[in-house]
């Protein structure tokens, strides 16, 4: 085998449905570890051709297998997916995931519960800022002197409810902001490959972090040195 095929998946963007099961599957396994999707929480999603494979709502992400997975199409509807012996419905993210799908023609799109976003929702108003972190220069199309802004939005009691909110927030954003944050609830990445939506997420994560840190030393973030 040879070209991009023969590349590790790691490496390049998936090429095939059945890749996109599998991958949806290791990342949910990864993000455990890291928090993101404990309790059932969170969400995961990957683009491949005309097809958006989706893992399940409320169940344990770090055991999702290839067949349970869903399949949509571009306009957001379930084409195919586990069938009713696994007792399993759709991610309730779906009609968030869709806003940045068709907003930002993003290749994935990901949900984290990660407690440094919870926390760091807390913090700002109606955008998360900073600027002067190395890690800034993750996201593409930022810099390390950007002052680069997230919006937040507020939680409801019901995840499908923040579609509204979450349009109009990514719909105002700058082209180099890749999430959305909700108040104290997490936050929603993308990225033009699911490389670079992982990529975006780890760097978000980390800045939230770096935030609320130095937020306890007396340090704005927002704000640069000197």
């Amino acid at each position: 085998m040879t070209g991009s095929a023969s590349r590790p998946l790691l490496q390049r963007d998936v090429q095939s449905g059945d890749e996109a099961k599998q991958l949806i599957c290791e990342l949910g396994a990864l993000f455990y570890t890291l928090g993101w999707v404990t309790g059932t929480g969170g969400g995961i999603s990957i683009k491949c051709g005309d097809r958006i494979y989706m893992a399940p709502s409320g169940v344990q992400k770090e055991h999702i297998t290839p067949d349970t997975i869903y399949e949509l199409d571009l306009q957001g509807e379930v084409v195919a997916g586990p069938g009713p012996e696994f007792g399993l419905k759709v991610s309730e993210c779906q009609p968030l995931f869709m806003a940045a799908y068709r907003l930002r023609g993003a290749g994935a799109v990901l949900h984290s519960h990660s407690v440094h976003a919870m926390l760091a929702s807390l913090l700002f108003d109606q955008h998360f800022a900073v600027t002067h972190i190395e890690m800034l220069k993750g996201m593409a199309g930022a810099g390390y002197t950007d002052l680069h802004q997230v919006p937040i939005i507020e939680n409801t009691p019901r995840e499908h409810m923040l579609k509204d909110a979450i349009t109009a927030a990514i719909e105002s954003a700058p082209a180099n902001t890749h999430a959305v944050m909700v108040r104290r609830h997490g936050v929603y990445v993308w990225g033009d490959t699911w490389i670079a939506a992982k990529r975006h997420a780890e760097c978000y994560d980390y800045l939230f972090q770096a935030a609320v840190e130095m937020k306890k030393l007396g340090l704005d973030p927002s704000l640069p040195p000197g």
